[in-house]
């Protein structure tokens, strides 16, 4: 059987198939996912997609971590990099 996993600022999340990318980082204890453009933390909230406070970058491009399902071999990262 095959382990679903994702990258999420270089470390691996393992997933359920179905799973959400926010379901997956929460089980992972991962609850801050980063900054918005103007500087707020964002994190998983509402889980319907009606806040947009989980917004992450997924490959390139913006999405709500909420509604978007993960994916094997996906790069997550914060919609703002202030690295």
């Amino acid at each position: 059987m095959s382990v679903n996993r994702f990258i999420w600022q270089g470390r691996e999340i393992s997933f359920r198939p179905g799973e959400s990318i926010a379901a997956a980082l929460e089980a992972a204890g991962i609850v801050r996912l980063g900054l918005d453009a103007l500087g707020r933390e964002t994190r998983y909230f509402c889980g319907i997609g009606a806040c947009q406070s989980c917004l992450v970058r997924v490959d390139g491009t913006a999405c709500e971590a909420c509604l978007t399902p993960a994916r094997s071999g996906m790069t997550v990262t914060p919609l703002e990099d202030r690295s």
